[in-house]
């Protein structure tokens, strides 16, 4: 019987796996797919996500240095630079490999497979044909495990959906920027640095449309991608998911499995590095019930703002206050941004 299986072998399952080999735990990631897997996401990596990674021994992938966030609205705009060391813009491939390497290199297995069903007993979990004393289910935001385990919550509010394609652009700026929709639609585009000559730009929006026809709502940012697109479009969503509890048994739940709010301040991958390190730390000290209330502490930053912010821009009139706000007020502007970092 092993210590620990890990059900997702991405970015958030594969940090979990490296925390618990270093910790001593004899671990194995059970996934599916080939490494490295690309997904629809922003792709910034916030200052504590980027401090989370070098922790973990990472040597650090190629990408662009964030300096801050930006908020435009056709000729306004506001920005707040990290006063905490800079971010990371990165290709999630380019990620994903760098913490496949890692686990490698730690001596972390990883088996390719489906967990399928999950059995408990008192002292032990079976799935996938593997029997380990616990169980971290990081198998992203529509977690089968979640789902099996009956952990999920019905979210009957707004739905909101991700797109993302890059460019073949030299960045204009070392902000990320957020541009928010003129058109009254709650719509908003994310413009990632992620190379000296490539940026990622994600639209979010509860209107279910075409990628190109989102875009067109952002005349100005479109005015700047004078590059050629260099790959499909991929999408996610809907974005919000509702949990339970992070608990089950013998089962933890990490990263987006663990629930999810929206991408709108960019945190998937910061909260998804500390979620997996939390949940080792609990269960090395034998206190896996801890995890619930360490989980809910270290977002309830994120799961505040990011719900404040989704109530305001889901009007018309509220979304169109936001950037002339953020300009007129920059130290509160500023503090929200430092409670992201």
């Amino acid at each position: 019987m092993i210590d620990l299986l890990v059900a997702g072998g991405g970015p958030a399952g594969l940090a979990t796996a490296v925390h618990a080999t270093l910790a001593g735990l004899e671990t194995v990631v059970i996934e599916p797919r080939t490494t490295p897997v690309d997904k629809a996401c922003g792709e910034g990596v916030m200052p504590s996500g980027v401090r989370a990674l070098t922790a973990l021994g990472l040597d650090m992938p190629p990408g662009h240095p964030l300096r801050g966030i930006r908020y435009v609205r056709e000729s306004r705009s506001a920005e707040a630079p990290f006063d905490d060391g800079p971010g990371l813009g990165v290709r999630r491939t380019d990620l994903h490999a760098a913490l496949a390497r890692r686990a490698d290199e730690t001596g972390v297995k990883v088996v390719t497979g489906r967990v399928g069903e999950v059995e408990q007993s008192a002292d032990s979990v079976y799935a996938g044909g593997l029997r380990a004393r616990w169980l971290v289910a990081a198998d992203g935001l529509h977690s089968p495990v979640r789902h099996r385990l009956g952990l999920g919550l019905p979210d009957r509010g707004p739905r909101r959906y991700g797109q993302r394609r890059h460019y073949r652009v030299k960045p204009w700026t070392d902000f990320v920027e957020v541009h928010w929709s003129s058109a009254g639609e709650g719509g908003e585009a994310y413009v990632t640095p992620v190379a000296d000559d490539l940026v990622g730009v994600a639209v979010l929006s509860g209107v279910k449309r075409g990628y190109d026809e989102h875009l067109a709502a952002f005349p100005r940012l479109l005015s700047l991608l004078d590059g050629p697109s260099v790959n499909a479009v991929r999408g996610a969503g809907p974005l919000r998911q509702r949990v339970r509890r992070r608990t089950a048994g013998r089962v933890l739940l990490v990263g987006d499995a663990a629930g999810y709010v929206d991408a709108l301040t960019g945190e998937g991958i910061a909260l998804a590095l500390a979620s997996a390190e939390a949940a080792v730390r609990c269960l090395r000290a034998g206190r896996p019930q801890d995890y619930e209330g360490r989980w809910r502490s270290l977002s309830r930053r994120h799961r505040l703002l990011t719900e404040g912010l989704l109530r305001v821009s889901g009007r018309a009139a509220g979304a169109r206050l936001i950037v002339p706000a953020a300009a007129r007020m920059p130290p509160l502007f500023a503090a929200a941004v430092r409670a992201l970092q």
